[in-house]
């Protein structure tokens, strides 16, 4: 994964939802912002991370009524962070070990700067590959 640093490859967009946030709202701004994924916050504290599959698992398969579901009970509370520095290869290195699809990255202060998805890396490293190709069509995940 040649010299690619995660900054290089990550979504710099990050968008923080309230765990009290309804799952309807939190859908909705996913849609608006083409995201599939949010960071989740408890007041200042970081909860977790929602994904678009989490609301699909976790709450419309198991028929969770989307107005009075709150996001913060069906979140991905263990969240894998890795440092901006760290090279790609460790990235994907990372989400193959903890078999995760995306990780949160930080600065050198554990402040959040960002979000590396496996798809941020197939369009960065390999953009003429299935995967790259399926992930520059379709939304973020």
């Amino acid at each position: 994964m040649s010299g690619y640093r995660v900054s290089d490859v990550m979504t710099r967009q990050v968008v923080y939802l309230s765990a009290e946030t309804p799952l309807d709202e939190a859908a909705r701004v996913m849609k608006d912002a083409d995201i599939g994924d949010v960071v989740v916050t408890d007041g200042a504290t970081l909860a977790g991370m929602l994904t678009d599959r989490d609301i699909v698992v976790r709450a419309v398969a198991e028929r969770s009524d989307p107005s009075t579901t709150t996001i913060g009970s069906i979140i991905t509370r263990e969240v894998v962070m890795i440092d901006q520095h760290c090279s790609a290869g460790e990235a994907a290195a990372l989400m193959r070990e903890r078999g995760v699809r995306r990780i949160l990255v930080c600065d050198a202060d554990r402040k959040l700067v960002g979000i590396v998805s496996l798809g941020d890396l197939a369009r960065q490293l390999d953009p003429d590959s299935a995967l790259g190709e399926i992930s520059e069509q379709a939304p973020a995940t």
